[in-house]
């Protein structure tokens, strides 16, 4: 026997729990599948080994497929109810019209920042998206915004989806224990979940979409106890991510080539100052401000973001300086310093020449390829914080080694089958009833952190199935009040 759901969306991260929460909204029978644990902020703590272990997926490793360039790269992620958005900086930052002409010259998807408005206003509104008022309350703030004027620049205060009880406590990495942060898991979720609108099944694994006549009918997965399960559905969303959701299409035999291509990362890298007094920058919001001139590719191609030092196993573990990774006594005289050090993050923008495969015995491997221009953006973001931590007064600079948040493309969508997975909407140019509705349908990876982008895409996805545009679902619904 198995059961029926008009939709059933598969990861409930930034893209998937948006597009589930509004169907339910709109009356759909919904069904929401997540591999992680349903946590919640009572069980929320500050302690980062347990949270790494029990929010995120293990660390993966994208390694180098030609020249080295900065070595293998660590992507991080949320392994959760609410994704990675339970485990973020909560930023929410808008794509500009550069970013969505990168894309129309990919891939032929041609969107606009106006087709996207509204569905932007919507979901700043739904998690009561503020300009941060309180982005220099810390000492670490106002001493890295001096190194900044005194280069002749300046930094700027975040828009965030956090409201007025984050206290900047700095715990935004192992769920905010205040529900202060706006994950999808305490708004479209819980909203919805808790009304009896929408099944939320967590702990359960996506083995495969069903797939009859190239359209797809429903989802095998497996549970917690190991035991596996068959739902049928008049429209498949898979929005595992863009390392999650071309393994499941290509689990699921989708015949599209580039499924698992222009794997992008937004390659990041934390700038360590080290000053004489201390300045706690693990006791403040760890995103409060940002220097975004340098965005374009023209004009250096990355952003800054202020300030910010990780909890001190992440602080340690990849810590280097001009010899390389840290290690021995060196690493244990920086540790000792750790209320000295203030953090700025650098995302420098990539061109999408990474790739994900998975042989047979379903082992999955990530390459990564920068090329002389991206390394350049790279080294010009390091040069030029380092030379703002050094005019702020640091006596010493430190690095880590490069990491990603922020993984995009890798089903991207467009107009024609030959170069892209999905069409403007994210149904597969193959298999029919199948939608992707995450940062892997993004042809191109944005220079901002994507996760304000992913919602206004799937809340898109929400209004074109629910409408009734699709004709995959009965009558058009509105969301309810």
């Amino acid at each position: 026997m198995s059961e029926r759901f008009e939709v059933v969306v598969v990861g409930s991260g930034a893209g998937g729990g948006v597009v589930a929460g509004e169907l339910a909204e709109r009356g759909r029978n919904v069904l929401l599948l997540e591999t992680g644990p349903h946590l919640t902020a009572a069980g929320f703590e500050r302690w980062e080994s347990k949270a790494a272990h029990d929010m995120w997926f293990p660390i993966r490793l994208a390694l180098p497929a030609g020249d080295p360039g900065p070595g293998p790269l660590a992507m991080i992620s949320g392994r959760c109810v609410g994704g990675t958005t339970t485990i973020n900086t909560k930023l929410a930052l808008r794509a500009t019209q550069r970013e969505f002409d990168k894309w129309h010259a990919a891939s032929g998807a041609r969107l606009s920042t106006d087709d996207l408005a509204p569905y932007y206003q919507r979901v700043e509104e739904y998690l009561g998206v503020r300009r941060r008022v309180d982005w220099n309350w810390r000492q670490c703030v106002r001493t890295a915004a001096a190194g900044f004027e005194a280069l002749g620049h300046e930094l700027e205060p975040v828009d965030a989806y956090t409201d007025e009880n984050c206290m900047q406590c700095g715990s935004c990495l192992q769920g905010c224990p205040t529900n202060a942060g706006k994950s999808t898991l305490n708004t479209w979720i819980h909203r919805n979940w808790v009304a009896g609108r929408l099944q939320l099944r967590p702990e359960c694994w996506a083995s495969r979409v069903l797939i009859s006549n190239e359209e797809a009918t429903g989802v095998e997965y497996v549970d917690a106890s190991g035991a596996s399960h068959v739902v049928e559905a008049d429209v498949v969303v898979a929005a595992c991510g863009a390392l999650g959701t071309p393994q499941l299409l290509m689990r699921s035999g989708v015949p599209n080539s580039w499924v698992g291509r222009n794997l992008g990362f937004h390659p990041a890298q934390f700038v360590f100052g080290l000053f004489d007094e201390p300045q706690d920058a693990h006791m403040v919001a760890p995103i409060s401000s940002h220097f975004m001139d340098n965005a374009p590719d023209d004009r250096g191609g990355f952003i800054v973001e202020a300030v910010t030092v990780q909890d001190p196993i992440g602080f340690t573990v990849a810590l280097c300086d001009e010899n390389g990774p840290m290690w021995g006594e060196p690493l244990v005289e920086a540790a000792k310093k750790y209320r000295h050090w203030i953090g700025l993050l650098c995302l420098s923008n990539d061109d999408n020449n990474g790739r994900i495969e998975v042989d047979a015995d379903g082992n999955e491997q990530f390459w990564c390829d920068f090329q002389p221009q991206e390394l350049a953006r790279q080294q010009a973001a390091f040069e030029f914080s380092k030379s703002v931590l050094e005019s702020a007064g640091a006596t010493q600079v430190l690095w880590s080694s490069f990491a990603s948040t922020h993984v995009q493309g890798t089903c991207r969508m467009g107009s024609d089958r030959s170069t892209s997975v999905v069409n403007i909407h994210g149904e597969s140019h193959d298999i029919k009833r199948l939608y992707v509705g995450d940062s892997s349908a993004f042809p191109r990876t944005l220079s901002v952190n994507p996760s304000l982008t992913i919602m206004a895409l799937a809340a898109r996805l929400a209004d074109h199935l629910g409408s009734g545009e699709s004709g995959y679902l009965s009558g058009a619904q509105q969301l309810v009040a």
